[in-house]
Parts: C-alpha cells; structure tokens; sequence
C-alpha cells in the first residue's frame, strides 16, 4: 500500500484551490483544505412563509414585546436577522389614562382665557411629551421603516375609552394589535364567569375601533382555559398568544421583605403554552401563537409540531442579541430539511388528533408518564 504523504496533500489541495480561485476550470470541484469537512447547508431553500393574523409572514418567528423595540434602529436589526414580525413593546393602560387626565387639566387651566387677555398669552395646551405621544411617534417611525409586519401591544384589564387608543395604533401604521390582558384579580368578590366577560368585553371594544386584526394574549390560569379561548375564538379573536407570564415576587428571608424583579423565561415554560396550543389546533380559527420558554431553535421547532402559527420569543434574544434570531430560523430551516418536512406538514404534526377527545387524550398521556416515573424511580 503506498503511503500517503499528508503534507503533500495539504499542499496539492491548497494549489488546486488557488487555481479554482484564478479560473482553471480543471480544479474547479476540488475545495481548499479547511473545506474539506465542511457540510453543504441545503436548508436554505426551505420555505417558511406563515399566515399569522391574516398577514404574510417571512418566518415563523416573532419577536415578541419587550425591551429590544425602543428604537427605530433595534427594530430594524430584528427585521434584518430575518424575524417574521415584531411586537411592540406595551403601551399600558395606565400610562393612556394619565395622559387624557392631563390632557383635561391642560385645557381647563385655560378655560378661562380669552383672545383679548392682557396679562399674558395663554399657551397652546401640548401633550407632546406623553407616554401616548411618544409610543405613536415610535411606533409611525418603525412601521414606516419596517417591510415586515410591526404590531402594536395595548396592555390593560378594565374597560373605559383608553381602549379607543387603539384607533390611533391603527393610524399610525400597527399591522395588527396585540390586546395583553395582565389581569391577577384582587378582588376575590369576582367570580370566574366576571373575569371571563371582562376579557370578551375588552376584546370587542378594542375590535369596534378598528379594522385591522386583534389577537389578544392570555394567562393560563382559567378554570377551563379551552372553553374560554373557544368564547374568545367565537368572539372574533383573530389570534390567542399563550401564554401572559405573571411576576411571582420572592422573599429575602434575611431581609425579611418581598424582592420584585423580573427573570428571563426558561424553556421549562414552554411546555404549558404548548399543551394547550396542541389541544387548541384545528379546534379554533384564531391563529396560534407559542410565546415564552425559546432559548434554541429546538423549541421553535417544538412549538410548531405542537401546532403554532408562530413562536414568539424576547428572553432568547435579550439573551444573545437580536442576531441570535437567525440562528433560530437557521436551525428550524435545517430541522425541516433534514426530517424532508415542509412547514405546513410540520405544524401541529405533534397536536391533538382532531378526532380525539381532548381530556381522554390528555389523560392518558398523565397515566404514561406516571407510570414511567414508577418505573425509572421506584425501587
């Protein structure tokens, strides 16, 4: 057997390479040395188009509210690392009330001022610098700049006209409206059916004041959570994103005080979101979106099989940057390709059997892992 010289080698795949470089067509199929391992990426065909909301989406990946959308130019870095759309980060409820508040103040400190005053001259009442203001000035420049879809986050939990800011969003250039419902009620007097209505009734009065679509974004924690996103669903919902991550303080025990704060999700919380969304496919028209608990593309990939439209993630790229996105959509385009699955076929592939009985489904799946744990822990 003769022995191969592995500098030489080296040496003739290098010149080759060079050649190849130069144009000589006869080196042209040999690779320089540190490509000869390389792996060809043919996931890059992989389509990934996505309805969600009734819009055309690149991808299915979402950047969802939070703080990487306070600039026109953070925006465009997400739409540059190819997400499908970005949500906004939330105008709240609050901040619009106190803005019409001082809104009624201005105007009645100059109620009684007339054109022939004297004194002085009354000024032009201005609520430039309200949190309302500059949320629609941001939100008129990034959708201006944007070709993907910018959708506006409106967070409350009562009724009252701050809900027709969502005419204004509108205006100003949202695709969409995401409703956030961050309601935790105090009042133990209300009863599950009251909060349910609250909901619904925020939902409509937001969707009476405009004409492009409103998803709304949930917490889990309903009595039956299937039959209220079916009542939402029936309501006009045009997307549910599961799920609203509630702060739970801690306690300092040396401090003895309760600690706030706020942690980055984890992707132990993805699970839940995706039980209910592989419940709910094929079982509502409202799109699906998978939101918290994505750290690597495995579980973009696992919400899709569960079932979602979309995957929404801010942790993930808080986290790594806004770059990191494209490693997300990369490592799903490569999951698709490597499996020979489209997009389509891929989506709820791992989702409740619409011929199945939910609640038996579920069931049995709760009796299986028990009896696994037995098995792997018991002695």
């Amino acid at each position: 057997m003769p022995i191969i010289d592995n500098e030489a080698l080296m040496a003739a795949a290098a010149s080759a390479a060079a050649k190849s470089v130069a144009g000589n067509n006869a080196t042209d199929l040999l690779m320089a040395p540190n490509q000869v391992n390389a792996q060809v990426d043919t996931s890059v065909g992989v389509d990934l188009t996505t309805s969600y909301l009734g819009l055309t989406l690149r991808t299915p990946l979402v950047a969802s509210a939070g703080p990487l959308s306070q600039s026109v130019e953070s925006v465009k870095r997400l739409e540059d690392a190819g997400v499908g759309a970005v949500v906004m980060y939330s105008l709240f409820e609050e901040q619009v009330r106190y803005d019409q508040e001082q809104r009624v103040r201005v105007v009645e400190a100059h109620a009684n001022s007339f054109a022939e005053a004297l004194s002085y001259f009354p000024t032009e009442p201005s609520t430039a610098n309200s949190e309302t203001s500059q949320y629609l000035d941001l939100l008129e420049k990034c959708a201006k700049s944007l070709e993907i879809p910018l959708i506006a986050s409106l967070n409350g939990t009562r009724l009252g006209n701050w809900t027709e800011t969502a005419r204004s969003l509108q205006d100003a250039g949202a695709s969409a409206i995401e409703l956030n419902t961050y309601l935790l009620p105090g009042d133990f007097t209300l009863s599950g059916a009251q909060i349910e209505q609250r909901h619904l009734d925020l939902l409509a009065a937001v969707k009476s004041v405009v004409s492009i679509p409103v998803s709304i974004k949930l917490s889990p924690y309903f009595s039956n959570f299937g039959a209220f996103a079916t009542r939402l669903d029936l309501a006009g919902a045009d997307g549910l994103v599961l799920f609203n991550r509630f702060l739970q303080p801690d306690i300092d025990i040396n401090r003895q005080e309760v600690v706030s704060g706020f942690e980055l999700s984890n992707p132990e919380e993805g699970r839940l979101p995706r039980t209910w969304i592989a419940a709910l496919n094929g079982r509502v028209s409202a799109s699906l979106a998978a939101s918290g608990g994505v750290e690597g593309y495995r579980d973009v990939v696992k919400g899709i099989l569960a079932g979602a439209d979309v995957v929404m993630t801010t942790s993930a790229l808080v986290r790594h940057g806004a770059s990191y996105a494209a490693e997300l959509i990369k490592g799903l385009r490569s999951y698709l390709n490597r499996e020979q699955l489209t997009l389509t076929a891929a989506r709820g592939m791992l989702a409740v059997p619409k011929t199945a009985s939910v609640t038996d489904y579920e069931r049995s799946g709760y009796v299986s892992a028990l009896e696994k744990a037995k098995r792997r822990y018991g002695v």
